[in-house]
């Protein structure tokens, strides 16, 4: 098989008839009106344009974002300050008794879609790969110099994550600590504000390893706002159509490895290219839920927007995103670069 230097071995297409189904707003019924959403400042980048989007379509309703930590979301869907939040899990069954109790509502969540967590370090940085065991070193102190990794680098590494309270922070403790440990218990992070600020951070200090959504990597979504909407609008609604997205090249991603009993202890690495986390050979995954409270006429826009976001030209978005929408096939055309 002919190798290039360029990834290009994931075509994913939508499911279109079931997500058309489920996800269809004919024009005109119920996208009217406006509504506040809250989601984790991990999906920025993807809920901007699926805003975008969905104005367009129905100009006479308006989401508006407020981008903040997870717990953050919850807190505020629980005390009944918004309708509407983008988290990485489900409500508790005691979560959602508590809306029902206390607030009068009834809380309906739905995948939709699956979302890598990365490593990136800088450009200059001559480590390539990691294994699940040697992130959960790093994460409880056990490595904490470039050269116990790779190289003769003696400095320290700087672990960068976003803001405490967010999906991410969250993730990496469950995945990797025991139960009620933090990650401060162990060592001590670089905090920052957002994504964004991770990203900005990893391209200037050869030192530093983030820890960020793919969804922050991907190039798709980028060269789309480049193209006047209308325009983008039909590409979304294509069904036939068939991507793969690529990853930035400001940054080095960093391949990931779990060597277990079920992939017979295999050492090989990957990228979270949209193949892998579909295929969970890229090990750090997980689901991205939309949950809403919505059903007063009131709130119609957040109830037609999550329909929208379950919709096709949706999940064709988060497609663009470079994570995976939750229904899909995929196919491999030319597997390189692992």
């Amino acid at each position: 098989m002919k190798k290039t230097t360029l990834f290009s071995c994931v075509m994913v297409a939508l499911v279109g008839m079931a997500l058309c189904a489920c996800g269809e707003i004919k024009k005109g019924e119920y996208a009217s009106g406006t509504g506040a959403l809250f989601c984790d400042d991990g999906f920025k980048n993807i809920l901007e344009e699926e805003i975008a989007a969905f104005e367009f379509a129905y100009p006479n309703a308006t989401i508006v974002p407020f981008y903040t930590s997870e717990q953050a979301c919850i807190d505020s869907l629980m005390a009944d300050k918004c309708q509407s939040i983008i988290i990485t899990r489900d409500l508790t069954k005691e979560e959602k008794a508590h809306i029902k109790s206390q607030n009068k509502r009834i809380a309906r969540s739905e995948v939709i879609a699956v979302d890598a967590v990365a490593m990136i370090v800088n450009k200059d940085n001559p480590v390539g790969a990691l294994s699940m065991d040697e992130i959960k070193k790093i994460l409880t102190g056990e490595i904490t110099h470039w050269n116990q990794l790779a190289g003769n680098d003696t400095t320290a590494i700087k672990l960068v994550f976003d803001a405490e309270g967010s999906s991410t922070v969250s993730y990496m403790r469950e995945k990797f600590l025991p139960e009620g440990k933090k990650i401060t218990d162990y060592i001590k992070p670089y905090a920052q504000k957002n994504n964004a600020a991770v990203f900005d951070v990893v391209k200037k200090d050869k030192d530093a390893l983030g820890i960020i959504s793919v969804s922050w990597l991907g190039n798709d979504l980028s060269v789309a706002r480049q193209v006047p909407m209308n325009e983008r609008m039909e590409d979304y609604a294509n069904e036939n159509d068939s991507i793969n997205t690529s990853l930035t090249e400001e940054v080095n991603i960093i391949k990931v490895s779990n060597p277990n009993e079920n992939n017979d202890f295999s050492p090989v690495a990957y990228k979270p290219y949209q193949l892998y986390i579909n295929s969970g050979e890229y090990p750090l995954f997980r689901k991205v839920w939309m949950v809403s409270t919505a059903s007063t006429q009131k709130e119609a826009a957040l109830k037609s927007f999550y329909s929208f976001l379950t919709g096709f030209v949706g999940q064709k978005i988060i497609i663009k995103s470079g994570i995976m929408p939750y229904h899909v096939n995929s196919r491999v055309v030319e597997l390189i670069d692992r």
